[in-house]
């Protein structure tokens, strides 16, 4: 089994003229990765097929947030958000993803699904991390309900979804 490595205080900076990508099957398996995402991540292209997408999960992420990504895939919409994720060495990086179903040509069944990441704004990310504070000490303290709870509450004292909220930031 995998390790996971252990979380360092090292940022790394995405260029904004590249993009990350991957694909994953249903299930969030990497199918494919693109030479930034290997670069950017730390590992070779060979550790990341095959293994789940969320082995770049950085513990500072909320749950709740990858929940509602998935809740909008199998809904078959798209979703962005700002993500941090975790590189080999323990360090990591702020994207806004934006991630979507791939659909077989000829029946339009789901057959995975294509991610694209790019450099988010600065201002955005510090803007965005006390919402994710905020949500990850209610997922230790309470449960993954009572954070989905707080941000559908917070979303609609908004009058806007999630997405609304991103790139309203």
């Amino acid at each position: 089994m995998r390790q996971q490595p252990t979380p360092i205080n090292k940022e790394y900076q995405l260029d904004e003229n590249h993009f990350i990508v991957s694909k994953t099957d249903i299930n969030g398996t990497i199918a494919y990765v693109n030479q930034y995402f290997i670069e950017i991540s730390g590992y070779t292209e060979a550790e990341l097929i095959g293994q789940p997408h969320n082995m770049i999960r950085h513990p500072d992420m909320p749950k709740v947030v990858f929940k509602m990504l998935w809740d909008h895939l199998k809904a078959e919409d798209e979703f962005w958000g700002y993500v941090k994720n975790m590189t080999k060495d323990g360090g990591y990086y702020w994207v806004l993803a934006h991630v979507t179903p791939s659909r077989h040509y000829e029946t339009q069944k789901i057959i995975g699904y294509h991610s694209d990441r790019r450099a988010p704004e600065r201002e955005k990310v510090e803007k965005i991390i006390p919402l994710y504070q905020e949500l990850l000490e209610i997922e230790r303290t309470h449960s993954l309900q009572a954070a989905e709870a707080h941000l559908n509450q917070k979303l609609k004292e908004k009058e806007m979804s999630y997405e609304e909220f991103v790139f309203s930031l």
